[in-house]
């Protein structure tokens, strides 16, 4: 997709986000993505050669290969939001095969499901694209609805099916928040320890995170902290939602925070606070990935080009979206993953 069309799919937007130029964390103190991320990076950290050849594996496969940024099609959400209000819309997706068949249509560099889902057809296909298995899950039949992230197999199971990576999910800020940590933490150190790279979905979870109205779930300081604990666990890649307000820390008057986040470090506008979530993944050291979020219908695509445009100007290294993906015809499917990709392969759309 051509520069001008995804100006045109920005709309109104185009101007603002396109020309904005970012005055709060310089470029310059940014570890940004590139050729040879991996080594430049990893090669003066812990991981081993292993864990280095599987992060490649991600980082070199699919359309944006080499680029250092990534695409990844994640489709955990059968548990996540029953299988029925997931796959419903498409029926094709209730099979395992066509979920990978669509990472490998689209150009992903990876796809990340679920246990059963990649066991089905593990043998034909993670060879061919890599596997990045979610170890944990929100399990959403109980009544009444509960929110806790529990572990469905084991890191071992992940690693004989051939997984390149493991990923797992912590609901920061919830009663549960501390075994989940412990539990992924540990999780994470045997991933490494087998030659698996770990990727972490960093959410937040708690009612009191919503105030006077507003929902500060998706706050820019409190996102960023929550990815500041998941790269403290050695997360290789933490997905995080495109921040949507700040002063989550100052409104509900709890946590420790400082003046200058808001004065200095981050503005309104919302590459400022995606740059803040950036800078609190070690400066970049550790790949941001932003989630495409629900499906809304026509506007998916104008959505997911404004979400990739905000995390690459912003320092960030790709999307991982499903919804938008999954739940349309194969064909429409790819044609949105693509869009995003071309956002990545645009020389035009620079860092801000």
């Amino acid at each position: 997709m051509s520069y001008s069309k995804i100006s045109g799919l920005l709309g109104k937007n185009a101007e603002d986000l396109l020309s904005h130029n970012s005055k709060t964390i310089p470029r310059e103190q940014l570890h940004l993505p590139g050729p040879g991320f991996v080594e430049r990076i990893f090669s003066d950290s812990n991981r081993d050669s292993r864990v280095i050849s599987n992060l490649n594996a991600i980082y070199n496969h699919g359309r944006l290969g080499g680029t250092g940024y990534v695409s990844i099609l994640p489709v955990d959400q059968g548990v996540e939001h029953s299988a029925g209000a997931s796959f419903a819309p498409n029926p094709a997706y209730f099979d395992p095969e066509n979920i990978v068949k669509l990472a490998i249509e689209g150009g992903c560099n990876a796809v990340a499901s679920t246990f059963g889902v990649l066991a089905a057809v593990s043998k034909k296909y993670a060879h061919r694209v890599p596997f990045i298995v979610k170890i944990n899950h929100n399990e959403f039949l109980s009544y009444p609805n509960k929110y806790d992230q529990i572990m469905f197999g084991t890191v071992e199971d992940a690693w004989r099916m051939g997984a390149a990576a493991v990923g797992a999910t912590i609901y920061f800020g919830s009663d549960e928040s501390s075994r989940q940590i412990t539990e992924v933490a540990e999780a994470f150190a045997e991933a490494h320890s087998l030659g698996m790279a770990t990727i972490l979905w960093c959410y937040l979870r708690n009612s009191a995170f919503k105030k006077d109205g507003t929902d500060y779930h998706n706050s820019a300081d409190l996102t960023a902290q929550a990815n500041h604990l998941g790269v403290t666990i050695q997360a290789d890649i933490i997905k995080q939602k495109l921040p949507q307000n700040n002063g989550g820390y100052k409104a509900l008057a709890f946590g420790k925070t400082h003046e200058k986040v808001y004065s200095m470090l981050t503005t309104g506008h919302p590459i400022d606070l995606c740059r803040y979530q950036v800078a609190n993944c070690f400066m970049g050291r550790i790949g941001l990935i932003n989630s495409g979020g629900e499906s809304k219908g026509a506007s998916d695509l104008s959505e997911a080009v404004y979400t990739a445009v905000v995390n690459k100007r912003a320092g960030g290294h790709g999307l991982i979206s499903g919804r938008k993906a999954f739940q349309k015809p194969m064909q429409e499917g790819i044609e949105l993953l693509n869009t995003i990709q071309d956002v990545y392969l645009a020389k035009e759309i620079d860092i801000a």
